[in-house]
């Protein structure tokens, strides 16, 4: 198979569109809401916001994986391995998402809060730790939701 063979395969596979297209429109929504909800907007932070920030509506990995495991079941039917294979590993990062990276990100929240305290108790210098990196439940829902549109969208239009 030629390279350009297999960029059209790509281009022909309806679970890589609709999965890699959830991925593009979950971002491009999450820098809209980004714009909306943000007052001090930087041209920097909605770059990043766009490429590779983490946390925010809608999720994108909630996004991709639940276009992944529908697009995996209107393909290949819900009796295959490979859908099973799919709802498992997208059962794991929606639980992922609001769980442990959440948790996270409010740990770290925490630890932000304590270390600017003893700065100023202290005068020692205090770098704060990143603290959006899970969602709440209403953000992987929507994601979800927009990766099922998605790939329900690539598989029947």
């Amino acid at each position: 198979m030629t390279t350009a063979q297999a960029i059209k395969s790509l281009i022909d596979n309806k679970l890589f569109l609709s999965t890699v297209s959830s991925l593009v429109i979950a971002q491009i929504l999450k820098m809209v809401f980004y714009l909306i909800t943000s007052k001090n907007r930087k041209k920097w932070d909605v770059i990043e916001t766009m490429i590779w920030r983490t946390g925010g509506m809608p999720s994108s990995h909630s996004a991709v994986v639940c276009a992944l495991a529908t697009s995996a079941a209107l393909s290949e039917n819900i009796d295959s391995n490979f859908f099973v294979l799919c709802l498992v590993f997208a059962m794991v990062v929606l639980r992922d998402s609001v769980g442990v990276r959440r948790a996270a990100g409010l740990q770290a929240k925490a630890l932000n809060n304590l270390g600017r305290q003893s700065a100023k108790l202290t005068g020692l210098e205090f770098r704060s730790v990143k603290e959006i990196q899970g969602h709440t439940p209403l953000e992987v829902l929507v994601g979800a939701l927009l990766g099922i549109l998605i790939a329900v969208c690539f598989n029947f239009l």
